[in-house]
């Protein structure tokens, strides 16, 4: 909540893609109906993060679906409920609604969640 309080497009892209290797870390293991699809998404803005030239357009699409589909999950979190669903608010606002995209499978094959830092 603190990088999206501050402004999302003042965190750089290298602090951003470590923020959602700890929200995929801390989703990898949630049996909440909704979880795997924003784990996808996740992994998929993590990629565009890491990436020399990230395309801006489609990590607002990302961001947007990102924010609409935690505010779905937040009344089913055993805690922390208002703070998802204020999460979720804040990420729909930063992104833009696009058309749908397909899976990154490069991203989903790819996870860094478990891979611990030196």
């Amino acid at each position: 909540m603190n990088a999206v309080n501050k402004g999302l497009e003042q965190t750089k892209p290298d602090k951003g893609a470590h923020l959602v290797e700890d929200w995929e870390t801390a989703l990898a293991d949630t049996d909440v109906t909704g979880a795997k699809g924003i784990l996808r998404d996740l992994q998929s803005l993590r990629k565009q993060l890491e990436k020399d030239n990230p395309d801006a357009d489609r990590i607002h699409a990302l961001l947007h679906r990102l924010g609409q589909n935690t505010v779905k999950i937040a009344d089913r979190a055993d805690k922390n409920g208002d703070k998802i669903r204020a999460l979720g608010e804040a990420l729909t606002e930063a992104g833009e609604e696009q058309g749908d995209e397909e899976e990154d499978k490069e991203a989903a094959a790819n996870p860094k969640r478990g891979r611990k830092k030196a």
